[in-house]
């Protein structure tokens, strides 16, 4: 997975926090979670961070936090696995016959 790979797939999730009505939040780190519905928020809130360390090439940085984007949102049951490993992998370019 490259960079431009990760900004798809960060563009994808944020239009799904979007169609879903979800607004970024940006939660302390030393904070327990008080309910299940800060999570949504919190992980759209990382996303433009996201975009940030691509920029910085921070990739490693960029892939530890989209692996926790899609953690939650496989445990909260937004995507099924498959869905998530679809959004990762690379775009397949159709064959011209």
């Amino acid at each position: 997975m490259n960079a431009e790979k990760i900004l798809n797939v960060i563009t994808i999730y944020r239009e799904y926090f979007i169609k879903k009505g979800i607004e970024p939040a940006d939660f302390s780190h030393i904070d327990k979670l008080k309910s299940y519905e800060e999570i949504l928020p919190h992980c759209y809130g990382m996303l433009g961070k996201m975009e940030k360390f691509i920029l910085e090439g921070r990739m490693e940085k960029a892939f530890r936090w989209l692996g926790f984007v899609q953690g939650c949102l496989w445990s909260l049951g937004q995507y099924s696995l498959e869905d998530l490993r679809n959004n990762n992998r690379p775009d397949v370019k159709k064959s011209k016959l």
